[in-house]
């Protein structure tokens, strides 16, 4: 645990780094609500039976009329249950539990210029990509050893709409690419064993955020220039 901390904190403070040393034209603070979902050995599609309660808090900032920066840190409870559909998953009837955080960078591209003032465009839907780190506690037994810290690649879509000039809602849908298989703690095992404990070791483990969010804009304020330089 302390060593998922201590690496945390290290992503965490390279992240901020990133963010306050970013040029933009505005910068934007924002707090979101949603659900971390998963799929994986336990759960091969997309089921809204297992959403869980998620927060994120995040930093943007603006670098052109239709490409943003933001860093974010998402954290929550992630689990699922054995979905039965053939008699090797009822035999191994396996379930996870934990809470998961992850620290992300990402690049965004908006389709509509919805700063433009003179055009009135009051929403625009949005691209999103980039890379992460995720950390975990709670899986109870492992039947491997491997690292509670692990790289993902966040990606998505999503929608904005603007309430005034500085206040926006956000609607996103983020996928969550990793290269591990063990969040639901099913992989790999020894199959002349026949304890059912093992899945598929070369399907690694996807999670998924869903979630809206409030976002407060800042202009930044041009410092006066001398003319006779």
């Amino acid at each position: 645990m302390m060593i998922f901390a201590s690496r945390l904190s290290i992503v965490v403070g390279i992240i901020l780094l990133s963010a306050v040393t970013a040029l933009a034209q505005r910068s934007e603070v924002g707090f979101g609500i949603g659900t971390f979902n998963y799929t994986g050995d336990l759960v091969r599609t997309y089921n809204f039976k297992y959403s869980r309660p998620a927060v994120t808090a995040f930093y943007r900032s603006n670098l052109s009329s239709v490409v943003s920066f933001r860093a974010a840190l998402t954290g929550g409870q992630l689990s699922a249950s054995e979905k039965p559909i053939d008699a090797f998953a009822s035999q191994r009837d396996a379930s996870f539990d934990l809470f998961l955080m992850e620290a992300s960078t990402v690049m965004e591209y908006h389709f509509l210029n919805w700063r433009d003032t003179k055009r009135f465009v009051r929403f625009t839907p949005y691209l999103f990509g980039g890379l992460g780190l995720f950390g975990f506690s709670g899986n109870g037994d492992k039947t491997a050893e491997y690292s509670n810290v692990q790289a993902m690649i966040p990606f998505g879509v999503g929608v904005k709409y603007v309430y005034t000039p500085k206040w926006y809602f956000g609607l996103e849908f983020g996928v969550r690419k990793t290269f591990f298989d063990y969040l639901d703690n099913v992989s790999a095992g020894d199959q002349r064993y026949k304890n059912f404990k093992y899945g598929n070791p070369n399907d690694n483990d996807v999670y998924y955020f869903l979630g809206i969010s409030i976002t407060r804009t800042f202009y930044d304020i041009p410092c006066p220039k001398n003319p006779y330089k």
